[in-house]
């Protein structure tokens, strides 16, 4: 498993490994259940009221942790997940987790403040980096530091030229890249590090793993049914 510092946060990855940790893609119930114990154990946090997981959404929302009994779950036997693509606290202790397979998962945190984001193409599109950055700027203080976890790389994300030109036009010629055969391709690292220098984030680590082409981790477009791995995140 992955492990890294953000600022003053942990954050971890997970991998094949650690075994799906998604309850959204059709596995059994138990099994997801597990898996999230056993990586609750190597986090260190055991207690499942400690954890926010999210029912993911593709969209920009954030949702805001805020202590107390304010948790997420999910349909292994804790409560509800809420609905977003960004988790955001300014609470010590209480780790926040995205699912993902091909999607970027990424961490962004300033002194007092961390959040997790699920960052697919529509989610970029719509705003989400910016939302969960301007969450934790109003929580924390200090400059935003980031950090991009496992998510597939042009080289296997073949895309659309229709949409992809809407993406170019967004974020701009930087995102457009090739595939290993020359096709068009959607570089979802490149339009993650325009927005964050747009939004002024300058400190900025890539973990440079593409989950397509890597055994040790999950992707949808190599294997289309499969699981998910996280990327957690905890305030120190």
């Amino acid at each position: 498993m992955l492990e890294t510092r953000v600022g003053t946060a942990r954050v971890w990855c997970t991998g094949r490994a650690q075994g799906n940790l998604g309850d959204h893609v059709g596995d059994d119930p138990r099994i997801v259940a597990r898996n999230r114990a056993e990586v609750r154990a190597d986090v260190g946090i055991e207690d499942i009221a400690r954890w926010t997981w999210l029912r993911q959404v593709h969209g920009a929302g954030v949702y805001v942790l805020t202590g107390g009994s304010d948790t997420g779950g999910s349909a292994t036997g804790e409560s509800a997940p809420p609905e977003a693509d960004a988790a955001v606290t300014a609470v010590p202790g209480r780790a926040l987790a995205v699912v993902t397979a091909d999607c970027a998962p990424l961490v962004v945190a300033s002194d007092g403040a961390v959040g997790v984001v699920h960052a697919g193409h529509r989610g970029l599109a719509a705003g989400v980096i910016q939302a969960a950055i301007a969450s934790v700027r109003g929580r924390g203080h200090g400059p935003v530091r980031a950090f991009l976890g496992p998510c597939i790389r042009p080289a296997s994300y073949e895309f659309g030229a229709d949409d992809l030109a809407r993406f170019v036009a967004q974020f701009g010629p930087e995102t457009e890249g090739r595939t290993r055969d020359g096709r068009p391709a959607l570089d979802i690292p490149a339009a993650i590090r325009i927005v964050l220098a747009r939004e002024g984030v300058v400190d900025f680590e890539d973990s440079s793993v593409c989950t397509a082409d890597s055994d040790d981790y999950f992707s949808y477009r190599r294997a289309h049914d499969t699981g998910r791995q996280a990327t957690i995140a905890v305030l120190q």
